[in-house]
């Protein structure tokens, strides 16, 4: 594939499947989003002609996940579809202790409930929404230090998900005994799904190794963080994807994983460390809530895929189309007006709505109305990423996530089309309140009114 320069993206795969897309008329739009007091998380999906609300997930697997399922070892305790599982883990991360489980959140909440004793500080580049609501429900605090860039959308700088290392270093010199852990959020979803440079997670592990403070891994999307490694950071070219992931796995002291990313599976989740006494908390916990631990939530057929989809992820094919087509979404979007966070990541293309739509204060949730313009202009559903779901954002933006071989360049030209059309009547558009909300994790479950 390095010879492999033509213009044209092609997906690296064939479709074998296909499933029928809604087409509804602006006016049912229009009923649905006053239905679901404008939060598209309560749309039905019959109810969305292009879904960009996730990538988690989201994706189609492949003909050799499908006939792993197939194959998949259901015993309680011990199977089959697990020692695989386990197997292949364990040569991509070097991690001795590994814990299914239904999904990544569930990895986040083992591990806020054993580890992170109330009023102690979690620090990350930036916590997404449920690493954080589960960390400050345990009453630890979720502390964000990401590197200056993170908050400039309009900036190319390679590796805009990197931690702040002076803040890093202040912190763990002043306030050493207040701090429970270190976490990296790879790719950083909150600031564009922007990757972290290898430098950067070896400057963070020497630092918390220093000082005795725990090192995690958020890795939901750790093959598309390799492979910004591979292709943006000096010395990796000759690298192979496996042993860059390999690389900065051994670098931590252990992970937590949504598997639905990068592991490219409907359900799934991974917790791992090579700290034996957090082991013994995480499996006793795990049994508590997951189920045993070889399978930790999960039927054996969604071990069995997973063990085959960690692999798929890593494969070069793969990566460099799917890169490349995000790259393909964003330079479409700034080609009719709509400004993104550049340069583009791995998983999504971020909207700059706080740019399109300067008349709207964050207080109005900007990113939530280029989202319901999206919606109603023609049925795209995506999230905002901003004041609502982050009420200290800083960034007003809107996600449109990609689910991993799904959508072809057509469906990709189409959200393109409906962008320029909300694009052109910007200056309309107003913003919103919010009606009732919960305390935690809000724009779940959010109801909103137009102002």
């Amino acid at each position: 594939m390095e010879d492999w320069d033509f213009k044209t993206i092609i997906e690296p795969f064939r479709i074998k499947m296909v499933e029928d897309i809604p087409i509804l008329t602006r006016a049912q739009r229009e009923a649905n989003l006053d239905r679901v007091g404008h939060n598209l998380f309560r749309l039905q999906s019959s109810e969305v002609t292009i879904d960009m609300l996730t990538d988690s997930g989201t994706g189609a697997m492949s003909g050799n996940q499908w006939g792993a399922l197939a194959n998949g070892d259901e015993s309680y305790a011990g199977s089959r579809s697990f020692a695989q599982l386990h197997q292949v883990v364990r040569r991509l991360t070097g991690y001795q202790h590994i814990f299914p489980v239904h999904q990544g959140r569930a990895a986040e909440r083992i591990m806020a409930r054993t580890v992170l004793p109330p009023g102690k500080v979690v620090l990350n580049n930036t916590h997404f929404d449920t690493t954080r609501a589960n960390i400050e429900q345990a009453g630890a605090i979720a502390e964000d230090i990401p590197v200056a860039l993170a908050h400039d959308p309009a900036t190319t700088d390679a590796f805009k998900g990197d931690m702040d290392l002076d803040a890093l270093e202040l912190a763990l010199a002043t306030r050493r005994d207040e701090i429970a852990l270190v976490m990296l959020t790879m790719t950083n979803n909150a600031v564009g799904g922007q990757p972290v440079s290898m430098a950067n997670i070896e400057a963070v592990s020497a630092r918390c190794r220093a000082a005795g403070v725990p090192f995690f891994l958020d890795a939901a999307r750790f093959a598309e963080n390799a492979w910004f490694i591979h292709t943006r950071e000096p010395g990796y070219a000759d690298w192979s994807l496996h042993q860059i992931a390999r690389r900065f796995f051994e670098l931590s002291d252990g992970c937590t994983m949504s598997a639905k990313k990068d592991g490219i599976v409907h359900i799934g989740g991974l917790l791992c460390t090579n700290k034996d006494d957090w082991a013994d908390l995480f499996r006793n916990e795990l049994i508590l809530g997951e189920g045993f631990i070889t399978y930790g939530g999960l039927a054996g057929r969604d071990l069995a895929a997973l063990a085959v989809g960690l692999d798929e992820a890593l494969d070069p094919g793969y990566l460099r189309y799917r890169s490349r087509s995000i790259a393909y979404f964003a330079e479409g979007l700034e080609s009719v007006g709509v400004p993104v966070v550049r340069p583009p990541g791995g998983h999504a293309v971020f909207v700059n709505a706080g740019a399109l739509l300067p008349h709207i204060p964050p207080e109005q949730f900007p990113g939530q109305v280029f989202a319901a313009a999206m919606y109603l202009e023609g049925g795209v559903r995506s999230v905002e990423v901003g004041s609502l779901m982050f009420p200290e954002a800083g960034l007003e933006l809107c996600r449109l996530a990609v689910p991993r071989r799904v959508y072809t360049q057509s469906h990709v030209d189409y959200v393109i089309e409906v962008a320029a059309r909300v694009a052109a009547k910007a200056a309309s558009l107003r913003g919103y309140q919010i009606v009732e909300a919960p305390p935690f994790l809000r724009h779940f479950l959010a109801t909103l009114a137009p102002l």
